[in-house]
Parts: structure tokens; C-alpha cells; sequence
């Protein structure tokens, strides 16, 4: 089986650095940050749409938030995350199980790469899917169907593992199984109105329900 996993949410706890990176980009073009609870809702989608709606839709100080944000990242941002409890345990098991592992992400590729290199599990993992640095949109559709063309896998035998509405619409747009984590930055609600196949509450159930799919 092909397994797609998203990252912020789903393999590591980010929430400190990406909310700390937006304060401090919002604050580099002049503006008010909201309150943790509104920036919360920023993990996941890109950060200029985020930007964006804040800052009124000028595209030059969205620029610049974007290149603070991603200054700052380089720096110190990157490696200000967590692994959630059980997550590597759970793909080293899918990896013995003899399952393909994929991530696919928001972040852009030079943002995901050396987060997922430092993560004790990357190597696991055989490619990174992640939009472009000039990307104003989610595109988890487009790199989902990039990973199945890739690995040359039926959609049906592809689970696409993530927290938030955009894995599990970019899961059902491409027929494939969207697994919704509880653990991340969504909730039960967002994931089943986004169309979750299933939802998660461990890690470990992941390793169970993959077994199943192949068994059933």
C-alpha cells in the first residue's frame, strides 16, 4: 500500500515555530498578529493566503511577511517542532510492513526538506511532495495525484494520512482513502465534513486499518 502523510499536524507538533514565525512576520511589515486560537487555524493551509487575509491583500507586504517568515525559518524555525507520541513507531511498523511512504505537504519544499531529514524516521520516507515557494494554494490535490503517478499506484490501495480538511479533500478528489488524525490542529467534525474515509485518535490505529484494507 501507498501511505501519503502530511506533516505539520500528523508526523510533528509545529504549532510553536509556525506561531512564532508568523508573529514575527506579521510584525516585521507592521502589523497585529492574532490571538493563538485564530493562528492556529494558519497550520495547514499556505502562508499567503493566511497573510493574505490580514494584511488586506496587499501582495508587496505579503511578500515580505512571506520572506521574513521564511528568514527566520532557515534560522531557527525549522527545528522548533516535537514528534507526536507513537507517530515512529507507527511508520517504522508500516515500513516493515512492507508499505510505501510518502510525505505530502504545505510547506514548501525547502521549508519540509530538512525537517523531514532530521526527523529519526525520514529515511522512510522515499519522496517529499510540496508546493513551490511562490504557491498561494493548498495543492494537496495536485501532489497527491503527482504521488500516485510516481509510484505508479491504484488509488484504491493509497491512504493519504493528515489532520485537516485539505488532506481529506485533496484525498477524495483523487478517490483515495483520506485518514483524519485526531491529535493534529483539526478536529472530528472538520475531517468528516471534508469527506475522512476514517478518523484516528493513535497512531497505532493507522498500522491496524492499513492491515485491514490489504486484508480486506
Amino acid at each position: 500500500m501507498l501511505i501519503l502523510f502530511d506533516l505539520d499536524g500528523t508526523l510533528i507538533d509545529s504549532e510553536i515555530g509556525i506561531l512564532a514565525g508568523v508573529r514575527h512576520s506579521l510584525a516585521s511589515v507592521g502589523a497585529e498578529a492574532p490571538d493563538d486560537s485564530v493562528l492556529r487555524s494558519w497550520i495547514g493551509p499556505p502562508l499567503r493566503v493566511s497573510f493574505g487575509a490580514v494584511l488586506d491583500g496587499d501582495s508587496d507586504r505579503v511578500e515580505a511577511a512571506v520572506e521574513a517568515y521564511s528568514q527566520r525559518f532557515r534560522e531557527t524555525g525549522w527545528s522548533e517542532h516535537t514528534v507526536y507520541e507513537g507517530v515512529g513507531d507507527m511508520v517504522a511498523a508500516l515500513a516493515e510492513a512492507g508499505h510505501r511512504l510518502a510525505v505530502v505537504t504545505s510547506k514548501t519544499r525547502s521549508h519540509a526538506e530538512p525537517i523531514v531529514a532530521h526527523l529519526p524516521f525520514g529515511h522512510l520516507f522515499e519522496r517529499i511532495y510540496a508546493p513551490p515557494p511562490s504557491t498561494a494554494h493548498s495543492e494537496k490535490a495536485e501532489m497527491i495525484a503527482a504521488a500516485l503517478a510516481d509510484f505508479a499506484h491504484p488509488a484504491e490501495d493509497t491512504l493519504m494520512v493528515g489532520d485537516r480538511l485539505f488532506d481529506m479533500e485533496g484525498a477524495v478528489a483523487n478517490d483515495v482513502r483520506g485518514l483524519g488524525v485526531l491529535w493534529g490542529f483539526g478536529d472530528r467534525e472538520e475531517l468528516e465534513g471534508a469527506g475522512a474515509w476514517k478518523v484516528v485518535q493513535t497512531p497505532a490505529e493507522i498500522v491496524l486499518l492499513a492491515g485491514e484494507v490489504i486484508a480486506g
